[in-house]
């Protein structure tokens, strides 16, 4: 799982959701260990075992109008048992303003303390759905990423086998580049693959004989997607390496491909002088979209073929039956 602080949190996350940073400044380096952001209740009352610790607290307008409603020993003692688990930070969320006893807690445990204006209910799903992103489990393959007919697909292959190339005459064919030869997939779900472009890497495609090109700057925005989920690898192969007797010409089983646990379907594709890879790509795509639907070009063939078949089968027991006895009848005359 990656690791995300909470400086980078309040980077990311400020103007969004309308953060100010009060106290607790010393505590930028805190890290966090879930996506999951709670309120701290039970926790102000002493329930401690409730409160898991590296997390995200929110203070909404309960929390807050039971501290108000406190002497101050008492709302010191219940901000004493806020802190006394191992907080990553706290926001205070619906625009209410943090009491003195909060940020001198905060300032001495190094916590660091923001408020919002916004409903704390909004406030948590927000940060929730960045802290999933954030913390997603990670991994980087090379090859080119791209967006085709709306699936994304990432095209794999040996160093100059023409992945660039392709990437290129795809997206002159309308089609939009997520990143080249680096690819950072975050799972974001049990079935679910995210690919993201590094950010140096971003808009850049690197062709050889032509440099590094900037694919947003020469096709325009909408040649371009930071993000995009995985749903199809493309492996080029050379066709002289590919053993001819090894390949299975109905394409009867689908190929699959492990990426973070997840599988991802495969197709390979054999490169040889004269074969059109751009198009090869696309009716590959369009037929994943086939099968998606549960149309499956092969077993219609199969079935096509077996019916016919059978067919013949059942036309020659019937010729077979019947030449006996036109014998028969030739002889009796």
């Amino acid at each position: 799982m990656a690791q995300i602080n909470v400086a980078d949190l309040f980077k990311e996350t400020r103007l969004k959701l309308k953060l100010n940073w009060i106290a607790g400044l010393d505590g930028g380096n805190n890290q966090l260990n879930s996506e999951k952001v709670t309120k701290p209740s039970l926790a102000l009352i002493g329930h401690l075992n409730f409160v898991h610790p590296n997390r995200v607290q929110v203070l909404g307008c309960a929390e807050m109008d039971y501290l108000n409603s406190l002497s101050i020993i008492a709302m010191q003692q219940a901000i004493a048992n806020l802190y006394a688990t191992d907080l990553a930070a706290v926001v205070v969320a619906n625009g209410e303003k943090a009491p003195k006893e909060l940020i001198s807690a905060a300032n001495t445990h190094c916590i660091p303390l923001f408020t919002s204006p916004m409903q704390s209910p909004q406030l948590m799903d927000l940060l929730s759905h960045y802290l999933k992103l954030a913390m997603a489990e990670t991994t980087s393959l090379h090859g080119v990423f791209m967006e085709v007919q709306g699936f994304g697909v990432l095209i794999k292959g040996n160093a100059a086998i023409g992945k660039s190339e392709l990437a290129l005459e795809l997206i002159t064919r309308g089609h939009r580049l997520v990143a080249d030869d680096i690819v950072d997939f975050f799972k974001i779900s049990p079935e679910r693959i995210e690919g993201r472009c590094p950010a140096l890497l971003q808009d850049f495609l690197e062709v050889r004989g032509l440099g590094i090109l900037n694919i947003r700057a020469l096709f325009g925005d909408n040649a371009v997607k930071p993000t995009k989920p995985l749903d199809l690898i493309i492996q080029l192969e050379l066709a002289d390496a590919l053993n001819p007797m090894g390949l299975d010409r109905l394409n009867v089983k689908t190929q699959h491909e492990q990426v973070l646990g997840v599988d991802v379907t495969k197709v390979v594709i054999p490169i040889a002088a004269g074969r059109n890879i751009a198009v090869l790509l696309e009716v590959a795509v369009r037929n994943h979209m086939l099968l998606i639907r549960g149309i499956n070009a092969t077993k219609q063939f199969s079935q096509r073929q077996k019916q016919m078949i059978q067919k013949d089968s059942i036309e020659n027991a019937k010729l077979a039956t019947s030449q006996p006895s036109k014998i028969k009848s030739r002889q009796a005359k």
